[in-house]
């Protein structure tokens, strides 16, 4: 049998420990883990990169957001605008609140107790786990929610949807959230560490901690709700756009307009919910799976420390899934600037150019065939005029 790229990495490790002194074995034994651990899901570069990309990407955004909510003439976007700025910052203060801790567990050899021995800290980073991504997928709700009634009921929305509701309803997101994720630390539900040792989350399928089943039932069905939702009124605002725009079909200035808006639009809308689906599925289904199935997420921790390290070679393939799927989870507060602002901006006005190019050169094609078929007919026509015989 061959061994795998980690296995011979270890024991060339070994090796030379033995063969150097006691100072460098034991710094090449400290080292070691982390470095085993990189073989496979489990690498510091993944908390850094995403960190990087979700604080260029959030910081962007809020930049646009605030110059066009002091641009005068978006009065009307004001409420739209407060919601992505809120979910652009309510994003980057989460990357700035848990990628740190994460890099320095890393740090620490995947060692959490360097870094926190009371375990206060783990509570920290799973009350800000589940505020972030709770409130995050709410927002999109709430802007989603908006949107439709902005399409199917224009008139009511004129008339009822203003700044203060808008900031109102972000206060009650913000503080049910709040009150949600700290049921823990009032004795409903655990943060426990997850596999592989750098992150917290709620204790999933552990039944002897009390109201934990209750806890972990109640964000998954949150997080559900919120997801179909969000794609139901997104689904709603494609079709009353689509409508909308067959209505007012034509060749004026005002017609192309509304065309190209609700192009790029539904390719907006579109995007935002593959990104939703993509990011959010997987944790959420895994949940209800191990729910369901009475598997508790400790069993990943109990499996890495019973093989003596952390490659992912050495636990259930569901420990790693369930990783896999907490960091699409974050992913989602990198890709939320880009789907809702930064790409309407940059990459949907050149996608509906060339998707416009490409129709106008059918349609003129077709207007050059029709043009050069009626000069033929006019000069037939006037051939036989010169042809006929003059009356006396």
């Amino acid at each position: 049998m061959t061994t795998d790229g980690c296995d011979s990495q270890e024991d060339l490790q070994t090796t030379v420990g033995e063969m150097l002194d006691s100072n460098v074995s034991k710094t090449l034994r400290e080292s070691s883990v982390t470095k085993n651990s990189s073989c496979g899901f489990v690498s510091v570069g993944f908390p850094i990169t995403m960190m990087i990309t979700g604080m260029v990407g959030n910081s962007l955004a809020l930049i646009l957001v605030y110059i066009s909510y002091k641009k005068k003439e978006n009065k009307r976007k004001k409420s739209f605008l407060l919601c992505i700025g809120s979910l652009a910052f309510i994003d980057l203060f989460g990357q700035l609140l848990t990628s740190p801790i994460v890099i320095s567990v890393y740090r620490a050899g995947l060692k959490w107790e360097r870094i926190d021995s009371s375990g206060k800290l783990c509570s920290f980073f799973g009350v800000c786990m589940t505020t972030f991504g709770l409130c995050a997928l709410f927002l999109a709700s709430a802007m989603a929610i908006e949107r439709a009634l902005a399409i199917t009921n224009p008139h009511w929305y004129s008339n009822h949807m203003k700044t203060r509701v808008a900031k109102q309803t972000l206060a009650i997101i913000l503080c049910l959230v709040l009150f949600f994720a700290l049921l823990p630390i009032a004795g409903v539900g655990k943060y426990t560490r997850q596999w592989p040792g750098t992150w917290c989350f709620i204790s999933i399928g552990d039944r002897e901690v009390p109201g934990n089943l209750f806890f972990a039932i109640t964000f998954a069905v949150l997080g559900i709700s919120s997801l179909l939702v969000t794609l139901s009124c997104n689904v709603v605002t494609i079709r009353g756009l689509i409508i909308r725009c067959k209505t007012k079909s034509g060749t004026s200035q005002s017609s192309k307009h509304w065309e190209r808006l609700t192009t790029e639009t539904v390719i907006q809308l579109l995007g935002i919910m593959c990104v939703l689906l993509i990011c959010w599925s997987p944790l959420l289904v895994l949940m209800v799976r191990m729910i369901s199935t009475r598997v508790s997420s400790h069993d990943c921790n109990s499996t890495a420390a019973a093989s003596g390290h952390t490659s992912s070679q050495d636990v259930p393939l569901d420990c790693n899934f369930f990783l896999t799927a907490i960091r699409l989870a974050s992913l989602n507060q990198i890709l939320d600037p880009w789907v809702y602002l930064l790409f309407r901006e940059i990459l949907l006005r050149k996608f509906c150019l060339v998707a416009n190019a490409v129709s106008n050169c059918s349609t003129e094609d077709h207007k050059e065939t029709q043009t050069a078929l009626d000069a033929l007919n006019k000069q037939n026509q006037e051939n036989n005029d010169l042809h006929k015989p003059q009356s006396s």
